[in-house]
């Protein structure tokens, strides 16, 4: 237990939008006092960092491990949207989020996913209902309704679309957005719903559309998805409307940082401090009542330490008075985690993932962005081998697929421009939103020992170069691991460098290959049930 103790140094005070020499005092993890008086450091002391939106299950981490990374980086609080897990194991999954949070001196605030699964194009592991939910919201430790992706059924004002939110509201939960797109008249209509955020804008001419209507803007910024040069102009316009967020970081990303970084960024693009620390902390915490504290006597003492308002190193953080981390260093310790899952298919033979040419002439392809989640709906004349349409490397046209992993099922097949493989395979059972295994490769044999080295782990992602083969296991639910976070990180960096020795020019290949299965983003996605389009919501041909 923290002991009572005094921090000195330049207290950053964003209620007073001030900056003055001081010292904080901590009486059984509260601040007791704040005194002006001459500093002893020339640290700046600050309320701690609040990730405004984060799916933990894609760190490939249990949220535990998520705690000792993040810390590192002055982050002490998340709004977590436990959906990922919940599409593999339902309330279980939701349950065991919440339950492995409370082992760590670490703030997490996890919401009732609203779409799971995400939609009915694709096989998922469980479904959350509307009771489901109502039974979540019974809990103090459920703290808003997680993203509402089903945009179309807000916008149709669908029955049981709305018999959530209303849920939500009933239980004075805020309403968290997913609404890519929507502009003038749909967002108004999408905003009128009850729901108060969206973190999925792509041009700050959308924002503006939704900041109209009254919603908050968060500024995403994470493994695959980069929002944030796009947005943060709207900062100095809406301090009090606009918070950070990754929404997905992957491990390797995570021990570089987090919310510090879009901190640090902001500043140098010349925004005020209170401004960017606005975003940072008090907007989320007042947005989705946290309990989290914010410099203020009588609060919970989370803070922490910062040498410079340039280089903005973190030397300190503190939650609820207990030094968690120290110069870069984490003072969690470890801890032992279950493993719970959900995967049941057998392994697959080359001969399945094959695709007759026929009569076609043109194929439909996934055109993907680095650094974006939605996928342009291109064209390509099919490379053909022995009747089969196949990779074309020359011109960078890949083939991919999609395989339930709750059940034996033919896998669904399509193909994919941009990753930029010039041999072997990807493979990931990490696949938003059910969590399907999907791979990309540039001959069969590859995609099939790929997806099979997937299955052999029950879980995980994975490369095949030839007679090279990495894989990281994420036997907990499929898509984290209970090891070690620093171990997953140095783990995933290794098969992330290998990726990109196959060829892949993307920044985070298996991050974006993830996303590729997300029908909910349109243009152009594949679930286990075959080509989808996002903006139509129909299933399309691969060859016509």
């Amino acid at each position: 237990m923290p002991t009572d103790f005094s921090v000195s140094g330049r207290i950053v005070d964003l209620h007073l939008q001030e900056i003055y020499e001081g010292s904080v005092h901590v009486s059984n993890g509260r601040i007791s006092k704040i005194v002006r008086e001459p500093a002893q450091s020339k640290n700046y002391i600050m309320p701690g960092f609040v990730d405004a939106h984060v799916h933990v299950e894609s760190s490939m981490l249990v949220p535990s491990e998520f705690a000792r990374l993040a810390v590192v980086h002055g982050t002490v609080a998340t709004v977590s949207d436990p959906h990922e897990i919940g599409n593999v194991l339902g309330l279980k999954g939701v349950e065991y989020m919440v339950e492995n949070g409370k082992k760590v001196p670490f703030k997490f605030y996890f919401g009732a996913p609203s779409c799971v699964p995400a939609t009915p194009f694709e096989t998922a592991g469980a479904e959350i209902t509307a009771a489901d939910i109502e039974t979540l919201f019974k809990r103090d430790d459920i703290v808003y309704l997680a993203e509402m992706m089903n945009w179309p059924g807000v916008l149709n004002r669908d029955a049981d679309v709305m018999e959530k939110i209303e849920l939500a509201l009933k239980y004075g939960k805020a309403v968290d957005g997913h609404a890519p797109g929507l502009r003038g008249e749909q967002a108004k209509l999408y905003a009128a719903a009850g729901i108060t955020t969206d973190h999925e804008c792509f041009t700050a001419e959308e924002a503006l559309d939704k900041l109209a209507v009254g919603m908050k803007i968060l500024i995403r910024e994470g493994s695959a998805a980069k929002n944030f040069e796009a947005l943060i102009p709207l900062l100095s316009d809406y301090p009090t409307e606009i918070m950070f967020c990754s929404d997905d970081k992957h491990p390797d990303n995570l021990v570089e940082g987090h919310i510090n970084l879009l901190v640090k960024r902001a500043l140098a693009k010349g925004h005020t401090l209170f401004n960017v620390l606005r975003a940072a902390s008090i907007n989320p915490v007042q947005h989705y009542k946290l309990q989290v504290g914010l410099l203020r006597e009588g609060d919970a003492a989370d803070f922490i330490l910062v040498d410079n308002l340039v280089d903005f190193t973190v030397k300190a953080t503190y939650i609820n008075g207990e030094l968690v981390a120290e110069n870069g260093k984490t003072n969690i310790a470890f801890t032992p985690s279950e493993i719970i899952n959900n995967f049941n298919t057998d392994i697959k033979v080359a001969a399945q993932f094959e695709l007759p040419i026929g009569a076609a002439e043109k194929i439909r392809v996934i055109e993907a962005f680095d650094g974006q989640l939605i996928t342009r709906e291109g064209w390509a004349t099919p490379k053909v081998a022995n009747g089969f349409i196949v990779s074309d490397v020359e011109q960078d046209v890949l083939k991919m697929t999609v395989v339930n992993r709750y059940e034996n099922s033919l896998p669904a097949v399509a193909f994919i421009k941009n990753i930029g493989l010039k041999r072997g395979a990807l493979a990931s059972s990490v696949g938003h939103d059910s969590h399907n295994i999907i791979a990309v490769g540039v001959d069969d044999a590859s995609i099939t020992r790929a997806v099979n080295l997937i299955i052999e782990a029950k879980g995980g992602v994975a490369a095949v170069d030839g007679d090279i083969e990495q894989v990281l296991a994420l036997p907990v639910a499929g898509i984290m691991s209970a090891e070690d976070g620093y171990s997953v990180a140095e783990a995933y960096s290794a098969i992330d460098k290998l990726s990109k020795e196959m060829g892949s020019t993307l920044a985070s290949p298996f991050m974006t290959l993830s996303f590729m299965a997300l029908l909910v983003i349109p243009s152009l996605k594949l679930s286990d049930k075959g080509l989808f389009n996002g903006e139509s919501f129909r299933f399309v041909s691969v060859a016509e």
